[in-house]
C-alpha cells in the first residue's frame, strides 16, 4: 500500500468544531460529566477526555483545555458538536456555566512536521499555552511525525497540507475521535481512551463512571481498538468480520483515512478472541481483508486494576 504523504504543514480540520464553556462553575460541571480531571486543569496543559451515557457508552470525545479561568474549550468532531451541546446543556441547570458553539470565532488548524516543530518547541505531550495565532496543543505524534492543534488563526501555511494527509496521521496516532457514526458504541476502553490519558480513574462521579470502572477493576473487557490497513475504501461505523465466525461482526471501524493509492488506514474495535487466529474482513464475510500495524503504543490483552 502506497503511503508516500507529504507530512509537513498546515490543515484546515473542517472535521474538527469547538464548545466553549465559561462561567465560575465551568470546570466544576464539566469535572463532573467527563472521564477526565478538569476540575484540576491547568493553563498548560489540554487532556483528552469522554463523554459517556449513564450505560457507560461513549457519546462524544475531546481534546479539552483552559483558555482562561472561567474558561475551558473542547474540541470535537463537528459532526457531534451540536447534539453534544444540546445533551450537555440539559445538564447544566444552576450550575454557572453557559456552553456555546465557538467553532466560527476559533477554526481549527493542524498542524504536522515542521510547522509543528517550530510552534511547539519544548512543549510536552498535550502540553498546551498561548502564543500570537491563538492556542497551542501538542497532539501525539505519528509516524515519527510532530503533530499539534492550533485553534485560531495561522500566520503561515495556511491549510498547505492536504486534509487526506492529516487524517492518516489523526488515525496512526492511536487517539480515537468519536464520530456520528460511532455514538453509543464503545466504553472508553474499548477505544484505549485510558491508555492516552482519556479516563481519570481516580476522580468522582460522572455519567456511566460504575460501569467504566468495572470494566477496569474487574478484567472484563473483551474488546479494544488496533490499528489495521486494508486494500479498499473504509468508513467509521463499518462492520469487521472474522473469517472463523462469518455469522456476526466480531468488530467496528472506529476511524478510516484514506490511503494515496485507494486503499485505508483504520483503527477498528474488535473482540480479543478475533486477535488469535483466522482473518479480519471489512464490510462483510468476505469484504477486503483488513491487516494489522503497530500502534505507538502497548494494548493490554486484559483489563488491569488502574495505579492508585
Amino acid at each position: 500500500m502506497s503511503t508516500s504523504f507529504a507530512t509537513n504543514g498546515v490543515a484546515r480540520l473542517s472535521h474538527w468544531g469547538v464548545m466553549r464553556a465559561s462561567g465560575a462553575d465551568a470546570a466544576s460541571f464539566l469535572h463532573g460529566q467527563l472521564t477526565s480531571d478538569v476540575l484540576n486543569l491547568g493553563g498548560a496543559r489540554a487532556l483528552p477526555a469522554g463523554f459517556c451515557s449513564a450505560k457507560g457508552r461513549l457519546q462524544a470525545s475531546f481534546v479539552v483545555w483552559r483558555a482562561k479561568e472561567d474558561e475551558i474549550l473542547l474540541a470535537c468532531a463537528a459532526d457531534l458538536l451540536a447534539p453534544t451541546l444540546k445533551r450537555l446543556s440539559m445538564f447544566v441547570l444552576r450550575a454557572k456555566c453557559k456552553l456555546s458553539d465557538a467553532s466560527a470565532e476559533l477554526p481549527l488548524w493542524g498542524l504536522a512536521g515542521e510547522p509543528a516543530a517550530t510552534r511547539l518547541a519544548d512543549m510536552p505531550l498535550w502540553g498546551c499555552r498561548e502564543c500570537s495565532e491563538g492556542m497551542l496543543v501538542r497532539l501525539p505524534d505519528a509516524d515519527g511525525v510532530t503533530r499539534g492543534l492550533l485553534a485560531g488563526r495561522p500566520s503561515v501555511g495556511v491549510a498547505d497540507l492536504p486534509m487526506q494527509a492529516w487524517r492518516w496521521l489523526e488515525v496512526g496516532s492511536g487517539v480515537p475521535l468519536i464520530e456520528a457514526a460511532t455514538v453509543d458504541q464503545f466504553v472508553p476502553q474499548m477505544v484505549n481512551l485510558e491508555l492516552v490519558g482519556g479516563v481519570d480513574f481516580r476522580k468522582g462521579c460522572y455519567p456511566g463512571q460504575e460501569v467504566v470502572a468495572r470494566s477496569q477493576y474487574r478484567g472484563t473487557l473483551k474488546r479494544r481498538m488496533f490499528l489495521f490497513e486494508v486494500g479498499s475504501a473504509a468508513r467509521a461505523g463499518q462492520e469487521v468480520f472474522h473469517s472463523e465466525d462469518p455469522g456476526q461482526p466480531a468488530g467496528l471501524v472506529v476511524n478510516a483515512a484514506a490511503a494515496p493509492d485507494g486503499g485505508a488506514r483504520l483503527l477498528v474495535e474488535v473482540k480479543l478472541a478475533a486477535l488469535d487466529g483466522g482473518r479480519l474482513h471489512l464490510g462483510a464475510p468476505d469484504g477486503p481483508v483488513l491487516t494489522r500495524q503497530d500502534l505507538p503504543y502497548p494494548v493490554p490483552r486484559e483489563s488491569a486494576p488502574a495505579a492508585a
